[in-house]
């Protein structure tokens, strides 16, 4: 029986360059200043919010800018992937689509 070997070589680079990343990235973040909070007052930021997603100027509530173009695109794309797992999640035999085991996969003597 022989004891582990610890073995240097270029195996270890990605282990460095990760560690180095950590290092940079550990430094900025810690090193990084803050501005202090400044709150919404009486404003409703929930409200505020809402309005943002529909896009509607709110009065007297938090200026935001309006979402309401990448709500959309986010309701499209959304969609199509529903769709698109569904027509993924469709069985297909020889004459086109088959209908959806009710039975848990099961198959009965009669088949």
């Amino acid at each position: 029986m022989s004891k582990p070997e610890f073995r240097v070589g270029s195996h270890l680079l990605p282990g460095l360059v990760a560690v180095a990343l950590f290092a940079v990235m550990a430094t900025v973040f810690l090193g990084a200043g803050f501005a202090a909070p400044a709150g919404f007052g009486d404003a409703s930021v929930m409200e505020a919010i809402g309005f943002a997603l529909l896009d509607i100027d709110a009065a007297d509530g938090v200026p935001v800018d309006g979402f309401l173009v990448a709500f959309i695109l986010i309701a499209v794309v959304l969609d199509a992937a529903l769709d698109g797992a569904i027509m993924l999640a469709r069985t297909e035999d020889d004459e086109g689509t088959a209908p959806l085991e009710t039975d848990g996969g099961e198959r009965g003597e009669d088949r």
